[in-house]
């Protein structure tokens, strides 16, 4: 077939190249000059199959509450006039219940799991080189009462058979020893050796190199305009180019809709309702000045709700959530304020280790469901229109295993993992 995938993030270029592995002729739509500019550019770096949380949890209210008014709170909820915001949140408070947590947390391990076999088949088939490094993923805890929260946490992930080690203050140390200077405020911590980092956008663009080198036609600085519908399929795509406004149409025997933030948008002139909000994510880019006193092993650091990953000669900061709908602005205060304290906060656990001075600041819009479950399956629109949209702050953890997943659906197949796509 000839399948049009809209959106040339992780998601977008991951089921292309999977599609292409199906046998089908693939043309790849996004608005910007290359993959991987957006939500992809400079995420958390984490693949966290094994800390997976939903953010929705029987706690959260209560946390979200407290931190409404804190400009440099780890999740920030910015009220508007804004009905998408608003049912969005009410979804989320309906999730704060310990059975839809257990429920989604198992969703979540299982498409996790599927992908990171996914993501390792891709690397050892591909060669592809994208600073990876496979020494896990350690969560330290800076009180005793976050450490025990932490504890319990891990014994729940346990239960659906996640190695999720609990460490005290000296085995934390063991594990990751660049943060002796900040060990005595180190309480203990949680660990699970099968997880792992790497740049997500460095991979994404290699492999969309890939993708081009075996035909897959990309069709960079254009803007998707809408989807025409004829009968019950899709019968076209009307994009347009950015710069020189020109249009075209691009006929096509499936479409898929992996947008992220904006898939929602696309979709809804069909009658989709997908509940997708941006949640504004930061991230920081320091410069090592001390590569020996780094950091290898990707850290989360719970106070800050904070990844920490080595990127070779670099270090990326990335966190914190602001539910404020589709503002990318940098210069604002409350952006300031937040991106100064990714750096402040490396700055206290690795005093001197990286180059502060002239930090490389990023933003991207994390397209989050309530339950943290992306939508993966077929449309209800359309009988050839797929979706692959929804997957927050876990859209590099999901990458691989979503494309392969949802081109295994466009073939017929139903993917070896207890995931409940959509619409199936």
């Amino acid at each position: 077939m000839k399948i049009v995938v809209l959106g040339a993030g992780i998601i977008g270029i991951a089921t292309a190249w999977y599609l292409l592995e199906e046998g089908h002729d693939v043309i790849v739509v996004d608005r910007q000059p290359d993959a991987a500019l957006e939500t992809s550019f400079a995420n958390g770096a984490q693949i966290s199959v094994s800390f997976c949380e939903p953010w929705a949890n029987a706690g959260a209210p209560f946390k979200v509450a407290k931190w409404l008014l804190r400009d440099d709170s780890p999740l920030l909820f910015r009220p508007r006039l804004d009905p998408n915001q608003w049912r969005w949140g009410l979804a989320f408070l309906l999730q704060c219940t310990n059975a839809a947590f257990e429920r989604n947390v198992e969703e979540l391990v299982q498409l996790g799991r599927y992908s990171h076999e996914s993501l390792k088949a891709l690397v050892a088939s591909t060669g592809i080189t994208y600073d990876r490094l496979e020494r896990g993923i350690l969560h330290f805890f800076s009180s005793q009462a976050d450490f025990d929260n932490g504890a319990a946490g891990a014994e729940i992930m346990r239960r659906h058979g996640v190695d999720r080690r609990v460490l005290n203050r000296e085995e934390v140390l063991k594990v990751e020893p660049a943060l002796a200077a900040f060990g005595p405020k180190v309480f203990g911590g949680t660990f699970t050796p099968s997880d792992e980092s790497g740049d997500a956008k460095v991979f994404t663009q290699k492999l969309a190199q890939r993708c081009a080198d075996r035909g897959v036609q990309f069709l960079y600085e254009h803007d998707i305009l809408a989807l025409q519908r004829a009968g019950g399929d899709i019968e076209s795509a009307q994009i347009a180019h950015i710069r020189t406004g020109e249009r075209k149409t691009i006929k096509a025997d499936a479409f898929v809709a992996a947008m992220g933030s904006y898939t929602p948008a696309l979709v809804r002139p069909l009658g989709e309702f997908l509940n997708i909000y941006p949640a504004k994510g930061y991230s920081a880019t320091l410069r090592l000045k001390r590569p020996e006193a780094a950091s290898v092993v990707s850290l989360l650091d719970d106070t800050r709700k904070i990844a920490i990953s080595r990127l070779g000669d670099h270090i990326r900061i990335a966190g914190t959530a602001e539910l404020s709908g589709f503002d990318l602005n940098l210069d604002s205060a409350t952006a300031k304020v937040r991106c100064s304290a990714l750096v402040r906060r490396y700055e206290e656990l690795f005093p001197g280790v990286a180059d502060t001075s002239e930090p490389n600041f990023w933003t991207g819009l994390r397209p989050s469901t309530p339950t943290n479950i992306p939508y993966i399956g077929r449309s209800k629109a359309a009988r050839n229109l797929w979706l692959n949209a929804g997957h927050g702050t876990l859209g590099w953890t999901h990458g691989a295993g979503s494309g392969r997943a949802l081109a295994e659906l466009i073939a017929g197949r139903k993917p070896a993992m207890a995931f409940r796509c959509y619409n199936t």
